[in-house]
């Protein structure tokens, strides 16, 4: 049996990715108090006559909303490990607050610990801090501040797919600095010593992703070693994070505006890992940041 816990802030994106997990065959079950989890596994794993339920998926949703029986948690897993046996996986969403703040103002839901905390910013304190436990044993942390609802139902189906081969999840993400830093990268690489294809009209337009930048971009012999060296790196690695039980390496590659040369990079590096038989998620944060100035710009030359 697949087995998920998703856990996380109110307003990070629990209710996306359980339509999501739903859609993927998972037997859900939403604001579940954590001291009833051992026995409700133990249903569903053994079944009433030790046989077992027809529920190959099952995941559970545990967060503040269970507010006073939160700290059962860590000792729920416990009895789960102990009792059960069955492997599973935590998953834990977080953003920024600003982006909490104006989730709640969009869609304007009363946040669980209103009212016994005082403001909205008080009570995502508050939160956080009853948190802070369950994201440390957390297997991977998700950072949704800058994620759509589709690319973290990618990210999650990235994490469940790969149940039963590769435990880590690797992410490798371009990125613009102008833009500022990934807030959760665990390596970053910064590409801006590589020729910039923005300055050449005929090659503005386009993106990392396309045929031009490359064949620019591999004419320049520091672009393959850059490639080459940080890939054999990050193979060397990963495997180390992985045995060591890290749930997520996050690579951070970075250029000027995150368009061209950041996302060229991206794509072969993680091309290259597949190659060597590490999985990834790739994903190009600020690839369509502003494209209506590059098509002026090249306009106007």
């Amino acid at each position: 049996m697949e087995l998920l816990f998703l856990t996380g802030m109110s307003g990070a994106g629990k209710s996306a990715a359980v339509r999501y997990l739903e859609d993927c065959g998972y037997f859900c079950m939403d604001n579940v108090p954590p001291y009833v989890l051992p026995d409700l596994v133990k249903s569903f794993f053994r079944g009433r006559n030790g046989e077992g339920f027809s529920t190959p998926k099952l995941a559970f949703v545990v967060d503040i909303r269970s507010q006073e029986y939160l700290d059962g948690f860590d000792e729920a897993l416990a009895l789960i490990d102990e009792e059960v046996g069955c492997p599973y996986k935590v998953i834990f969403l977080e953003a920024s607050d600003p982006v909490l703040i104006s989730r709640y103002q969009q869609t304007r839901r009363k946040h669980p610990l209103a009212g016994r905390k005082g403001s909205l910013t008080q009570a995502l304190a508050a939160e956080r801090k009853m948190l802070e436990d369950i994201r440390g044993i957390a297997t991977v942390v998700i950072d949704t501040s800058l994620l759509t609802d589709a690319e973290l139902c990618k990210n999650i189906g990235e994490i469940i797919k790969n149940e039963d081969s590769q435990s880590i999840l690797v992410v490798v993400e371009s990125f613009g600095f102008k833009y500022g830093l990934p807030v959760d990268c665990d390596y970053v690489f910064d590409v801006r010593f590589l020729p910039n294809p923005f300055y050449l009209p005929q090659l503005r337009n386009y993106t990392g992703k396309d045929e031009e930048i490359a064949r620019y971009l591999e004419g320049f012999r520091e672009t393959g070693e850059f490639n080459y060296m940080t890939s054999e790196l990050l193979t060397f690695v990963i495997p180390f994070y992985e045995k060591e039980g890290k749930g997520s390496v996050h690579i951070g590659v970075g250029c000027t505006g995150g368009r061209h040369r950041s996302v060229y990079c991206a794509e072969t590096i993680a091309s290259k890992l597949s190659e060597n038989g590490i999985k990834c998620i790739i994903s190009h944060r600020d690839i369509d940041k502003e494209p209506h100035r590059y098509t002026r710009k090249a306009d106007e030359t």
